[in-house]
């Protein structure tokens, strides 16, 4: 599965790689792509009981999730 997720507060490329290094670690997840130019996370990942656990990773970089 592919799910394109809005965030707001990442505003620089840290900000972007601390978010995809704190997606990668959820299991489950295969790729992650984050862009603080396009204020998205774009990730593949094979369960879909995990979406709670990339939204609560993305939150703990202090990035709110718009969905």
């Amino acid at each position: 599965m592919q799910k394109k997720i809005y965030v707001v507060g990442m505003f620089d490329d840290a900000t972007a790689t601390k978010v995809s290094d704190a997606v990668k670690a959820v299991a489950s997840v295969t790729n992650v792509v984050a862009s603080c130019e396009k204020s998205q996370v774009l990730v593949d990942y094979d369960d879909a009981g995990a979406e709670a656990a990339i939204n609560a990773a993305i939150s703990g970089c202090g990035v709110d999730v718009l969905g």
